[in-house]
Order: C-alpha cells, then sequence, then structure tokens
C-alpha cells in the first residue's frame, strides 16, 4: 500500500511520521489488499486560539474512495479517531462488497436442471433483484423549534436531523456543518 503524508503548519517530525503509519497500517490490517493508496493530511489551525488540529485520510480501495476526517487539540487524538473510524467504514464497505459480489443465490440456474424441468419451474419468468429501498422508518415528528433540533441532532449523532418546525408546520433538516455551525434546510414556498 502507498502512503503519502503531507502536513500543514507543522513539521512532520519522524514520531509523528512512525505514529501515524502504524496507527493506520493496525486499522487496515484485517482489510490486506483492499486499499491500494492512503492519502495522509495533517493540519494545525493556524490562529493560536483555536487549538484545533485535524487528521484527514483519504483512502483509494478497489475503486471506491473512502474519506474520513477527525479534529481535536491533540493531533495524536484526531489521528487515534481517524484510524478508528477509517476502521469501521472499510469493514463496512468490505461487508457490502461481500453481500455484493458473494450474496445468497436467488434460485437454481436454468444449466443445473434438467431439460424437462427448466420449462416447467420457469414458465417464461425470470428472476428479479429485490427494490433498492432495504428499509423504511417510521416515526412521531412532533413540532419543534431549531434550537431543540440542533439539541437532538447532537444527542442521536447523526449527520443530519429532520423535524417539523413550530412556526412554520414544515418539515426541515438540520445538519452539522464541516467548518463549524449548523445549517437549515427548508422547501422554498
Amino acid at each position: 500500500m502507498k502512503l503519502l503524508i503531507h502536513g500543514r503548519n507543522l513539521e512532520l517530525t519522524p514520531a509523528l511520521r512512525d505514529y501515524t503509519e502504524n496507527k493506520l497500517s493496525r486499522a487496515m490490517g484485517p482489510f490486506n489488499g483492499l486499499v491500494q493508496e492512503a492519502d495522509v493530511h495533517l493540519s494545525v489551525a493556524r490562529n493560536p486560539r483555536v487549538p484545533q488540529q485535524t487528521a484527514e485520510v483519504t483512502l483509494f480501495a478497489s475503486g471506491t474512495v473512502i474519506r474520513a476526517q477527525e479534529r481535536s487539540e491533540n493531533l495524536y487524538a484526531s489521528i487515534d479517531m481517524v484510524a478508528n473510524k477509517l476502521a469501521r467504514q472499510l469493514k463496512r464497505h468490505k461487508d457490502r462488497r461481500t453481500d455484493y459480489h458473494h450474496g445468497p443465490e436467488l434460485g437454481t440456474a436454468e444449466s443445473e436442471l434438467p431439460g424437462d424441468l427448466q420449462g416447467d419451474l420457469l414458465n417464461g419468468r425470470s428472476a428479479q433483484l429485490p427494490a433498492p429501498v432495504v428499509r423504511r422508518k417510521y416515526f412521531a415528528m412532533p413540532a419543534m423549534s431549531v434550537e431543540e433540533a440542533m439539541h437532538q441532532l447532537d444527542v442521536i449523532d447523526h449527520d443530519f436531523y429532520v423535524f417539523r418546525d413550530k412556526a412554520t408546520n414544515s418539515l426541515q433538516v438540520v445538519y452539522q456543518r464541516n467548518h463549524g455551525g449548523y445549517g437549515v434546510i427548508q422547501a422554498r414556498d
């Protein structure tokens, strides 16, 4: 695997480089052969009053790009968190690929059946795959303010939260922005 490590606003020491290589190789170890290249960007915020140190990793795995980014006050902690996140994402990616390529067969192949049974069982029909929607969720959606929705977003640890606005009774989406703060998506009348 090819590993590229870049630093922004910091000096890449041998200790930092070794730590990053060690953590990422441990996270990607169970997925040997899946990842061809890893591009790592380590950065420290220029503003000394903002103690943000970021580890951002982009993996190129069997034709798929997997990206993770974590921030904290300590660069080593950011590297630990991003390595854990990548391990989870790689496991999910590998499971998805395994299910897709080696999932249960939908039926018996025509060539495995004797000639006279092929026509009786198939009756001119062909195998059909299930619809791409795998799961639907239904839940109560009480009206709430944007502030309450932001609190719910923090509690559930998702990327977004759909809610019904108290003032307008319309559906809206609140999400956490990459560069800090929150955003709200609402339909235009």
